[in-house]
């Protein structure tokens, strides 16, 4: 999957809506919203960090025996 499509946008965005409303309903601390923000981004973040190195690393065709 490009990183810079549309479909990872979206898979982005309802990534995003997951965490955030997961995080912000079950908690009852003062700072909800702070924790429930934060979690998401760094959501999606560590998505965007994943799909790049999947994406760099779908061009090599080399094998890489590890025994």
């Amino acid at each position: 999957m490009n990183i810079k499509s549309t479909k990872f946008i979206v898979i982005a965005v309802i990534t995003f809506i997951i965490l955030f409303l997961m995080n912000y309903i079950g908690n009852d601390l003062p700072d909800k919203l702070e924790r429930a923000l934060m979690t998401a981004v760094a959501g999606v973040v560590g998505l965007t960090i994943g799909m790049w190195f999947v994406h760099r690393n779908s061009k090599d065709d080399t094998h890489h025996d590890f025994d």
